[in-house]
């Protein structure tokens, strides 16, 4: 049975993008943490099997990596990035799109069911990316670890990184790691 592991940069309250899907505060002022950081999340990206995306979180990774180490400011671990994720198969979960590339497969119905069927197989660890994909696995129970990186940074509103739940899901802290500027990576695993 596979892991599915979700992780997302947030807001120190709470928030994955600000009002307007607006996630320039990762990028802002990271306080000397970005290098540092994008190479601790590159290390996760190298060991996971299988990336699972909801449409805007699609759009957005595929409207960059598919060149990103093309760029002539890329760094070594911004080529390794893309690289790992033009190669690293993608399931795409949308109803709006008709059509995916770059090593992937679109999904247009039953999310849940999908990635049950997916966690069922053998394999490596999958990551669910994008609000609405990743709360629709936290609300069914799929999720068996959280990555969550916090800014020092307060919006206001936006996008939550969690859903409203119809019950506790208990978590275990299994790591913690403070980068450069105040940035905290917390992971838990789901007590089952």
């Amino acid at each position: 049975m596979r892991k599915l592991v979700y992780g997302m940069n947030l807001t120190l309250d709470g928030y994955i993008a600000a009002p307007g899907d607006d996630i320039g505060w990762g990028a802002a002022d990271d306080g000397g943490s970005g290098d540092e950081l994008f190479q601790w999340w590159l290390e996760r990206e190298l060991g996971i099997d299988l990336m699972l995306y909801g449409r805007k979180l699609w759009e957005a990774m595929s409207s960059h990596w598919p060149t990103g180490d093309q760029k002539p400011d890329a760094t070594p671990a911004e080529i390794a990035f893309a690289r790992n994720w033009r190669d690293t198969p993608k399931v795409v979960f949308s109803s709006t799109i008709d059509a995916v590339d770059w090593n992937a497969r679109l999904v247009t119905g039953d999310a849940v069911a999908e990635i049950t069927r997916l966690k069922a197989e053998d394999g490596g660890p999958m990551r669910v990316g994008g609000a609405t994909l990743a709360r629709a696995a936290v609300r069914a129970g799929l999720v068996d670890e959280y990555e969550v990186v916090t800014y020092p940074v307060l919006v206001g509103g936006g996008t939550p990184l969690f859903p409203a739940l119809d019950s506790w899901v208990k978590l275990k802290l299994v790591e913690t790691r403070t980068f450069p500027g105040g940035v905290v990576m917390t992971r838990y695993e789901t007590r089952r």
